[in-house]
């Protein structure tokens, strides 16, 4: 359990994030493409995914399979982030750069995370 302190930040990081679901979840309903249902249940399965990816991120037993969900959960959120480059109201009044830089952004996040597979 001694990794580097960014992989602790990172976990962090989704912690963090996961409980921002159950603290404005209207926040990410409105993100949602309108195709997917439940609505109120994948807000709350993705902020509770986060919380316990985050924590697994910091154990050795657990640390590379939680990458991986960490990465599928990334890859799964990519339309959410594609509906509010495209739909005015999903888009939150964030400019359209930012909601352009969040696309690659994923991808960053999931190289950063399979970075740490080699620790």
């Amino acid at each position: 359990m001694n990794y580097p302190w960014h992989l602790y930040f990172m976990a962090a990081i989704y912690i963090g994030a996961g409980f921002m679901h159950f603290a404005k979840p209207e926040m990410y309903m409105r993100i949602l493409p309108g195709y997917l249902p439940g609505h109120k249940f994948l807000v709350n399965f993705s902020g509770f995914a986060e919380i316990v990816l985050g924590i697994a991120l910091c154990f050795t037993p657990t640390k590379d399979f939680a990458i991986y969900l960490i990465i599928a959960m990334l890859t799964f959120f990519l339309p959410a982030h594609l509906h509010m480059l495209f739909d005015k109201r999903a888009a939150m009044g964030l400019p359209k750069w930012i909601l352009i830089w969040r696309i690659p952004l994923q991808f960053a996040l999931m190289y950063w995370a399979y970075w740490y597979l080699r620790i």
